[in-house]
């Protein structure tokens, strides 16, 4: 039933070329794609990352290739996905953009393929070139839906379960899937099918609720879902912290109010501390962090595909102001396993069963996620606990033993993010005073020496030069660049910090004058 429902989500970015296109995964799962459009604010002035990040990208679609030559010829070829997808239709301020129902169909004896049995809405004004671009999409989705392959067993019992993905289009936004897998009603053994939405917006939980209400509609009988997802799709979109509430009538039950209430902390929607505080002690937390601020290759083990999907998000959402824009696969598939030899930075998520296939690995941290395991990191380069600034880690630390353990999900946000938020503001939220521009119509020119040099504590200097040779500070100080002047929760913590610090001076200079 819904209310037992597993989540794990797949999101796998690997940038490249211009014009490049990515073969869909057939067995396991699918590889979305940058195109370079994207990529090029970054790739100016550093060739070097993007041309890794290109080379890296080869590298996997000759594995994939070489993959899908080995199979049965007599079969047909698997569906070729370019997944940086172009936007056909405007729906940023909608739920959604389709609901598609996957079905799997019997081909052979223990194995089936994936297939689209309903669609809503059916598109039927677009060109033949947006068309062209939506079945590309849905053949994506349809490998995603069904990551695990072709080969299933026909099944009486199936816990339904939830998880999420993300398609990149060539502009570089991003489209977010969520799907569904429940086992219909019927009798006997029977294959599982799965209901998947398309989104631009990015809120795992709020989504959650509606697979509940979609699954519980399904069960009484598949028409019931039209109605509920056209009133879905006609309401505005909440802003963060506001509530919509949607009618839907069920037989014999009559009309039902169904509110669905946006987080609001919207940067946080898709994000759940619970699992990597579970699995890691705070000290251990800050070495990961330490190594993913500085961009180095860091591979989760577990076996629960739940807890490596929410400990890989959850890390990601630690660096906050910034974004990782390395590889990130939070389920690596065994196809697609060779990917640990990469050198590029990457985030990955791998299987308890193949740890032997990265463990030879080096120069990365491989973290063990088995709650109190005696060795939680596998493999390390030896200074994860000394890259941040050794005052500052006290510091984090005591602001993360203000969790409790009884905390519910939006209090440990409030925590981590205020925790880790502060860690940037005091490393770096000074970077605003170091863009200068001759005038409003230019863009601003980031000053990189006095900003390290207005840095007073030497160990927070030293990391910080370190900090920005990272291609995510790279992007982060390019936004800067083009708008100083800038808006949101970390620009609003830096407001504070410097009120603060005025109000400090401000009570010295006065205490000094009372003494004199």
């Amino acid at each position: 039933m819904a209310g037992s429902s597993k989540h794990l989500c797949i999101w796998a970015e690997v940038s490249a070329n211009k014009g490049d296109t990515a073969q869909c995964l057939g067995q396991n799962m699918a590889v979305s794609l940058k195109g370079a459009e994207m990529s090029e604010p970054v790739a100016h002035g550093h060739h070097g990352p993007m041309k890794r990040l290109s080379t890296m990208f080869s590298y996997l679609q000759e594995k994939i290739q070489r993959d899908w030559s080995d199979r049965d010829l007599t079969q047909p070829p698997p569906p070729t996905s370019d997944i940086t997808m172009h936007s056909a239709l405007d729906h940023s301020h909608n739920f959604f953009e389709y609901l598609v129902v996957v079905s799997l169909r019997k081909k052979g004896e223990g194995t089936y393929e994936p297939q689209i049995t309903y669609q809503f809405p059916k598109r039927t004004d677009m060109r033949s070139s947006q068309k062209e671009e939506e079945e590309k999409s849905l053949k994506a989705i349809l490998l995603f839906c069904f990551p695990e392959g072709i080969n299933w067993a026909p099944l009486t019992e199936y816990s339904s379960e939830t998880f999420s993905f993300v398609l990149t289009e060539v502009d570089g936004s991003r489209k977010n899937g969520y799907c569904r897998r429940l086992l219909p009603s019927g009798k006997g053994a029977r294959a599982p099918e799965a209901y998947c939405i398309i989104s631009r917006v990015a809120c795992f939980g709020l989504f959650s609720k509606i697979f509940d209400e979609v699954e519980k509609r399904r069960q009484i009988s598949m028409a019931m879902i039209y109605p509920f997802m056209q009133s879905l799709r006609e309401a505005p979109f909440p802003a963060p912290g506001n509530t919509v509430k949607i009618k839907s009538f069920i037989p014999e039950s009559g009309t039902e109010i169904i509110s669905l209430t946006r987080p609001l902390d919207s940067w946080l929607e898709h994000v759940d501390f619970r699992t990597l505080f579970r699995c890691l002690k705070d000290e251990e937390v800050l070495q990961v962090f330490a190594s993913a601020v500085l961009e180095r290759r860091i591979i989760f083990i577990a076996e629960e595909l739940s807890t490596l999907s929410q400990v890989l998000h959850a890390v990601a959402a630690l660096l906050y102001p910034f974004t990782w824009q390395h590889t990130f696969i939070s389920i690596v598939p065994s196809v697609l396993i060779d990917v640990v030899m990469a050198p590029t930075p990457y985030l990955l998520g791998v299987q308890r069963h193949k740890l032997d296939e990265v463990i030879d690995q080096s120069d990365m941290l491989i973290v063990d996620l088995t709650e109190g395991a005696d060795n939680t990191f596998i493999t390390c380069i030896g200074d994860e606990s000394t890259i941040l600034p050794e005052k500052l880690q006290m510091e984090l630390l005591q602001e993360l033993r203000c969790k409790r353990d009884n905390s519910t999900s939006e209090e440990l946000k409030k925590v981590v993010s205020e925790a880790f938020l502060s860690f940037f503001v005091k490393t770096v939220g000074h970077i605003s005073s170091h863009v200068k521009s001759c005038n409003s119509r230019q863009p601003g020119v980031f000053q990189k020496k006095s900003f390290c040099k207005a840095i007073e504590s030497k160990a927070v200097r030293h990391f910080v030069k370190r900090f920005i040779q990272t291609q995510m500070f790279d992007l982060f100080i390019q936004e800067v660049e083009r708008q100083p002047t800038q808006e949101g929760v970390f620009h609003k913590k830096v407001l504070e910090d410097q009120e603060s610090k005025k109000k400090e001076k401000a009570n010295r200079v006065w205490m000094k004058g009372r003494v004199v």
